[in-house]
């Protein structure tokens, strides 16, 4: 069962009782971009769970062989994920799904795990995109450990603004608790509906609003990790010059040094003011320029995104109201903007005043950049932010293939990426004859650089076997790309083992000696999550 009794797309994005549809504008707009798709047909989850093979884990209280579960917990929300469940073709489920309750739980499993000589999968809300959660062909029984029993706020410090939670809480169950007492955290993820908090840590993500309430590293003040070699108490001191961070070794470790059981994060006053603004900028040169330069001033903005005019042209085909954007198209020639546009928000939240000065000083700086507000546009983006992973579903019954990555790089490297970005995957299925559409925006901006991140879509093919070798052959190009330009292969997606090939690149022979060490040090026989993050040698 999903969050609040509602039943969990298995095999998809989110909430079953959620159906989107692909508009006709929506479907036109493919379909002149990258050609009329067929649908595939998906596998029917009876027919997935009547062929679970059995356990090779004995019965045990903490464990569940259930198939159906032992299904439902095989697999994250990554590109090979969806195509592996989408044609009922797992090539591997966990031996059985534990559901610990507490901290003591949690190292009576890794006990159990060290005994039976089986591995450990840390799952909190599914959510990774890159292969973190996904059961794998292993000679040894695998545990899938669904953290979503560790969940709800076990202290809150008023007065210092620090919040204990289980890590298995989810982010609107956290909102809810936190908002009746006044409080935020501030971080919302894409995958906001599902992903937990410990999941928000183990990952280093970061969320919509990261421009103002910061990414996870500066939310996250201290917590317990379960490792097999022990427990690691980390306290929440304000700063601390106590030799190296260890928060800062277990943010982005994925699962491989143990089990998050309880997370302090920084707790925020609720904003007084909240407020979205939607801009239009006179082509791409211009709004890379303009945000740069607002990101240079550092206003305390909350939000600060700009997407290129192909995006831009491309959420507004999605909007599928004809006649509101028939308005737009009106209103921006009146004020004479030209048709490649890009589309910026910027959002501020916080105190009234603060947040009206900063709003007013992004304004200004974004005028002199000829920038022209659209109202009707923030409107729009604030009702539909959380519905767009449910779109993936949509455009997949309809037979199209839709994907992200992301990556940043400093202001001057990135025109150059972008260009060889976006041609690389364009052009990476034309010796197939497929065309891919790719749109990109700068979802989080530095003084210094800016992520990028890209959305590819293409059409699936007949069978699940050329459609996953598609998907590869675009992200191989691109995982490639990003490295050769000397840009991160993760921005906020973290690296699973889908970007595990390209770490040792980006962090060097001595970087990796020291993060095997690390492994080592907290996991000496390598139970926890074998594959992910570093490329195996023992799992």
């Amino acid at each position: 069962m999903g969050h609040h009794g509602r039943m969990r797309r298995w095999n998809g994005w989110g909430d079953e009782a959620v159906e989107t549809r692909l508009g006709d504008e929506g479907r036109r707009f493919l379909e002149t971009r990258v050609g009329p798709a067929r649908p595939v047909g998906d596998a029917a989850l009876a027919d997935v769970v009547a062929a679970v093979p059995p356990s090779r884990l004995a019965a045990h209280p903490l464990l569940s062989h259930d198939p159906e579960l032992r299904v439902r917990r095989a697999r994250g929300q990554s590109f090979a994920d969806w195509t592996a469940l989408r044609a009922g073709r797992l090539d591997a489920v966990p031996d059985a799904v534990a559901r610990p309750v507490d901290g003591a739980q949690v190292r009576e499993l890794i006990e159990h795990a060290r005994t039976v000589g089986a591995r450990l999968i840390p799952y909190g809300g599914g959510t990774s995109v890159v292969g973190g959660v996904t059961t794998r062909p292993s000679p040894d029984p695998l545990i899938t450990v669904d953290l979503g029993s560790l969940a709800g706020i076990r202290d809150l410090d008023e007065r210092s603004g620090l919040v204990t939670v289980g890590s298995g809480t989810t982010g609107p169950a956290l909102a809810t608790a936190l908002a009746a007492r006044g409080l935020a955290i501030g971080h919302e993820p894409q995958s906001w509906e599902l992903a937990t908090v410990g999941g928000w840590v183990a990952a280093r993500g970061s969320g919509l609003r990261s421009q103002g309430v910061g990414r996870i590293e500066q939310l996250f003040a201290g917590g317990v990790l379960e490792a097999p070699a022990g427990t690691l108490d980390m306290p929440a001191f304000p700063a601390s010059a106590a030799g190296p961070d260890l928060r800062q070794l277990v943010l982005g470790s994925e699962g491989r040094l143990g089990i998050l059981t309880d997370v302090v994060l920084r707790a925020m006053p609720l904003p007084e003011l909240d407020r979205l603004d939607a801009w239009a900028l006179p082509g791409w040169a211009a709004g890379e320029e303009a945000v740069r330069a607002v990101a240079r001033a550092r206003p305390v903005l909350d939000i600060l995104r700009l997407s290129t005019p192909v995006e831009t042209r491309t959420l507004l085909a999605f909007v599928d109201r004809p006649s509101q954007m028939r308005a737009l198209s009106a209103y921006l020639r009146a004020r004479r903007v030209p048709s490649d546009w890009a589309l910026l928000l910027v959002g501020v939240a916080g105190r009234r005043r603060v947040a009206k000065a900063a709003r007013a000083e992004a304004a200004s700086i974004l005028r002199s950049f000829k920038a022209v507000p659209v109202p009707a546009l923030a409107a729009t983006w604030s009702r539909t932010r959380f519905r767009s992973p449910y779109l993936r579903n949509a455009l997949w019954a309809a037979g199209y293939g839709a994907d992200t990555l992301e990556t940043a790089t400093d202001w001057t490297r990135l025109p150059a990426l972008l260009a060889r970005l976006e041609a690389t995957i364009e052009q990476a299925l034309a010796p197939r004859g497929e065309r891919v559409h790719v749109l990109t925006h700068l979802s989080h901006l530095y003084p210094s650089g800016s992520s990028l991140y890209l959305t590819f879509l293409f059409r699936l093919a007949a069978g699940p076997e050329e459609t996953l070798d598609r998907w590869r052959t675009i992200k191989r190009a691109a995982s490639e790309t990003i490295s050769a330009e000397g840009a991160t292969i993760s921005h906020h997606h973290g690296v699973g083992v889908d970007h595990a090939p390209y770490l040792a690149a980006e962090k060097g022979p001595l970087g990796m000696a020291a993060l095997e060490a690390m492994v080592r040090t907290f996991d000496p026989e390598g139970l926890m999550n074998p594959g992910v993050l570093l490329s195996d040698r023992h799992g």
